[in-house]
């Protein structure tokens, strides 16, 4: 069963928050292989549309881009291509998503990334008053304002939910 008091140490993301100032509580759960942001969700007691996924996309030139989108839904990667001026969008590979954040598929999280690359977000989760967000290690989340996103990341809010 989760366990949201447990402390975990530091990762590169929960490190760079805290050079950055930003606040945050820490949430860690037992992790399941495939579980995803519902099991996270389920194991914590949290609504699954407020933990946000952190994912690791491609666009048609290659180049890698980081996708945020609620745990709940799934991204029209058509929607999200006509957005960004791409002609298509694809999910990386696992393991070219790990070369370009630095982190295990399961465990991405959007601070502290490995290289530097445009974030996107779905619109909707500015509406959040809270979100679970990856804390750079599977199974650890972290818990926050989403106006964090806004103050810290400069993610560039798109509507790319299907």
């Amino acid at each position: 069963m989760g366990k949201s008091s447990r402390h975990i140490s530091l990762t590169p993301a929960t490190q760079w928050l805290r050079a950055q100032g930003v606040a945050y509580t820490e949430h860690v759960y037992d992790y399941v292989d495939h579980g995803g942001a519902a099991w996270g969700a389920q194991t914590l007691g949290l609504p699954v549309h407020a933990v946000i996924k952190t994912l690791v996309m491609q666009d048609d030139a290659s180049q890698p881009l980081v996708v945020l989108m609620h745990g709940d839904r799934e991204v029209s990667t058509k929607q999200l291509a006509r957005a960004i001026g791409a002609r298509q969008v694809e999910p990386c590979k696992p393991e070219v998503a790990q070369r370009h954040s630095g982190y295990l598929v399961g465990g991405t999280s959007p601070f502290g990334l490995r290289k530097a690359m445009p974030i996107y977000g779905e619109q909707s989760v500015r509406a959040l008053e809270r979100i679970y967000i990856n804390g750079g290690r599977r199974g650890y989340l972290l818990g926050l304002s989403p106006d964090v996103l806004d103050a810290v990341l400069q993610v560039r809010w798109v509507n790319c939910v299907q």
